[in-house]
């Protein structure tokens, strides 16, 4: 129990250090943190009108963290390419997203999200990621999983969906790669989050995504009621908020020249 607390300890601390800095508070930082709780509070009102406005803010946030690197020659050309490209993707997503009782913005939101992962998936390859079965195996199983539910349940949008459901799971097995972070503590072979190392946040960057996907579809497929469906999306955005931040501040840290 003691180590349990600990380590959930670990993860709240690595958290807000994305937010603060080792010294400062970047004003990105600032900005996504206020994007992310506005969306947050807006999607469990259910004011999806100024969720428009604040989820835009959420990605071109982070793509200031970025550029903040390349500037400071801390980030090469190629790597500040595919991440400005992922988080472009991840800003169109986001605005179809905001409505995913909608089919036709649910498919166009993933796929532009499949874009988003795409350029992931590429970044941790030039890193040196490399798929292990320990990851991998459930990754999978929970992809083939989802996309069977989603043929039963929702037929009209299961290929596209099941589509990025398995890119997610390329870009999260990859993350969990014990080997983008030497020396740090594991969980059966995942690196477990540490405070003052951001590489070691690849793989709960890359779990919480795919928890906060597969809330989108139980949100869709399984609630009823507006209060249970306001307080899934409340979890979706704040899963996926924690998320991204997670993997751009490992993905920027483990690309660090």
């Amino acid at each position: 129990m003691k180590a349990s607390r600990m380590k959930a300890a670990d993860v709240r601390a690595a958290l807000a250090d994305v937010i603060r800095g080792k010294r400062e508070v970047l004003p990105e930082h600032s900005v996504y943190l206020a994007s992310s709780v506005a969306t947050t509070v807006l999607a469990l009102s259910g004011d999806k009108r100024l969720q428009y406005a604040s989820k835009s803010v959420m990605a071109p946030a982070l793509a200031a963290r970025v550029i903040r690197e390349y500037r400071d020659k801390r980030l090469d050309g190629i790597d500040t390419t595919l991440l400005l490209v992922g988080l472009a993707a991840a800003t169109v997503g986001d605005v179809f997203m905001v409505d995913a009782d909608n089919d036709d913005r649910l498919v166009r939101g993933a796929s532009s999200f499949g874009v988003m992962q795409s350029a992931y998936t590429t970044v941790l390859r030039q890193a040196g990621a490399k798929p292990h079965v320990a990851t991998a195996l459930p990754q999978a199983a929970t992809a083939a999983a989802g996309s069977g539910l989603l043929f039963w349940r929702l037929p009209a949008v299961a290929k596209p969906l099941s589509a990025y459901s398995f890119a997610l799971g390329a870009t999260a097995t990859l993350a969990s790669d014990p080997a983008l972070a030497p020396g740090a503590r594991q969980v059966a072979g995942i690196p477990v989050p540490e405070r003052n190392d951001p590489r070691t946040w690849l793989a709960a960057g890359g779990l919480v995504f795919s928890v906060s996907d597969a809330s989108i579809v139980v949100r869709r497929m399984f609630l009823k009621g507006e209060t249970s469906k306001r307080l899934a999306e409340g979890l979706v955005i704040a899963t996926y908020a924690a998320a991204h931040v997670m993997l751009i501040e490992g993905m920027l840290r483990l690309r660090r020249r």
